[in-house]
């Protein structure tokens, strides 16, 4: 495939910026047009040392006025970019704010950040593409509110917007008197967006050299442009796109213990942008790593390493010899620019390859909707709607959908595991230790999807891509009902609505999917987790 795509001149049709190298010459012009509107990524390294004074000049300027913590309030690719510059060893060179990211919805992690707020020293960056993304518009109008409480007049030079042009957004930044509102290009999409304002705000309140991160995603573009063999984009699109061609669309990515957190940002990407039309890229990220022998032939590796002959080299080593097929990379925390910019090249190509169009996201949309209309029979009716109703177990509840016809061979299903409670470190550790107790036993590929943040990321592939699924979703009862000002609901209905419309859209799409809902708030989750989880583990 990779030689196909070469003489093919799938490189430089991207950066010519074709559409029809997505969907072919006869796609309809409005799909060709749509396309044309998100190819802006292309020149956003070369953008990034053109912001790198102003930013700079700004992060200097909130340091100096003794903001010393940012939280982000976003939701997808751009609040999950930020947590790779804040995590990734190597990334950060000098000295900078401490950053929260809240990207959810969910009670408890809200009133954390709400009672441990130090409102003189805290800046807040909203950022919404659209300006109106739901969760993003609860939780700036939640914090405004805390932030007024506190400190009153001076509330607006606490606050930072980042939005596309001519947005609400835009237009509430004025109204408030915001610190900044930054206008990203229009024509970048969320998911591609690491290397846009949305991603560089956030790096520069870090203390990351955005010069530098431009500098090292150049290079990266550089090596891109030819249609040769050599492509390290290319390279990657095509070997992601050849396998899941063939039968391994399980993306299995090994990373070493430094860039780890690059994981879940590259997760998004891949699985927002190929899932879909029954086809696509499922990355397998934060998966303990097994004996060789563990791993079914559904799969395909890429492991991205900074110490050769370290553990995931032997690892991808070991896997390679044993038949899989393994791409390795050598890279470093340093290169962060250059690896974003890698994986989104090699995102669009493999959309190229398997024809078809990696800047939408229809069933992101869908799920949206069906949230919304949780909400309304919420409001209408005193009650969500539940179809299938739940059943009662041993303090949980319990209900599921199961096709009438056999979703897909099950050697190709993956199970994965939609988790809609607090987070709590304990708890992903119990989760991962079945993650690797399933793959034992069974031998299936994984996924743990906190919610509601995986619905702007791989939800898309979950409804959109092949049939393969079991889903397993965990919600629970709240201890608190905070408020949203100005909205008729609280955080606590506005998650369990987004669970419950991501479970229909799930069963619209003839999906297997089992739906247990811890009862009491004041329960210990983790043990009741356990006793579930285990039982699930021995199915």
């Amino acid at each position: 495939m990779l030689t196909a795509l070469a003489s093919g001149q799938i490189a430089s049709r991207i950066w010519r910026r074709d559409p029809a190298v997505f969907v072919g010459a006869r796609a309809p012009e409005a799909v060709q047009s749509a396309i044309l509107n998100r190819l802006g990524w292309l020149d956003a390294p070369e953008a990034a040392g053109r912001h790198a004074g102003d930013l700079r000049a700004f992060a200097d300027a909130v340091r100096q006025d003794g903001l010393t913590d940012v939280v982000l309030l976003g939701m997808g690719g751009s609040s999950l970019c930020a947590e790779v510059f804040r995590d990734v060893a190597g990334a950060r060179t000098g000295r900078g704010c401490r950053l929260t990211v809240l990207d959810t919805t969910d009670e408890r992690a809200i009133r954390t950040a709400t009672e441990a707020l130090n409102a003189p020293h805290t800046l807040f960056i909203v950022a919404s593409k659209s300006g109106t993304t739901i969760e993003v518009a609860s939780l700036e109008r939640h914090f405004w509110a805390a932030m007024a409480d506190r400190i009153g007049a001076s509330t607006g030079r606490h606050f930072v917007g980042i939005t596309d042009p001519g947005t609400p957004l835009e237009t509430l930044g004025g109204k408030r008197g915001y610190r900044r509102t930054f206008i990203n290009p229009p024509d970048i999409g969320g998911r591609y967006s690491a290397l846009s304002l949305f991603g560089l705000v956030p790096a520069a309140l870090l203390g990351i050299d955005v010069a530098a991160l431009g500098e090292s995603a150049q290079r990266m573009v550089a090596d891109c442009r030819d249609d040769t063999e050599t492509n390290p984009g290319l390279m990657l699109g095509a070997f992601m796109a050849r396998h899941a061609a063939e039968g391994r669309d399980k993306l299995t990515l090994l990373f070493d213990a430094d860039l780890v957190p690059l994981g879940p940002w590259v997760e998004q990407l891949v699985a927002e942008s190929t899932g879909k039309e029954g086809r696509g890229v499922l990355p397998i990220v934060g998966e303990p790593p097994g004996r060789v022998e563990e791993y079914r032939p559904d799969r395909a590796f890429v492991a991205s390493v900074t110490h050769v002959g370290g553990d995931t080299d032997t690892l991808a080593r070991n896997l390679e010899r044993a038949g899989h097929p393994v791409l390795r990379i050598k890279t470093s925390g340093a290169e962060l620019g250059a690896e974003f910019f890698r994986w989104e090249f090699a995102t669009a190509v493999a959309g190229a390859a398997l024809a078809l169009n990696p800047f939408d996201e229809p069933n992101v949309r869908d799920a949206k909707a069906r949230t919304q209309a949780q909400l309304d029979a919420k409001a209408t009716h005193g009650a969500f709607h539940l179809d299938p109703p739940f059943a009662r177990g041993d303090g949980y509840s319990r209900r599921e959908f199961r096709p009438t016809w056999q979703p897909s061979s099950p050697r190709q299903r993956y199970l994965a595991i939609l988790d809609y409670l607090p987070v709590d470190a304990a708890r992903l550790a119990l989760v991962n230790r079945l993650r690797a107790t399933i793959r034992r036993r069974s031998g299936l590929a994984t996924t743990h999807g906190i919610g509601p943040r995986y619905l702007h990321s791989t939800g898309q592939f979950h409804k959109g891509g092949p049939n393969s699924g079991i889903f397993v979703m965990l919600t629970a009862a709240d201890a608190s009902a905070t408020p949203i000002p100005g909205a008729p609901y609280t955080f606590s209905t506005l998650k369990q609505a987004q669970a419950l419309g991501d479970f229909d859209a799930l069963v619209a799409n003839g999906r297997e999917v089992v739906h247990y809902h811890l009862d009491d708030p004041t329960a210990d989750f983790s043990a009741v987790l356990e006793r579930l989880l285990s039982k699930l583990a021995t199915k």
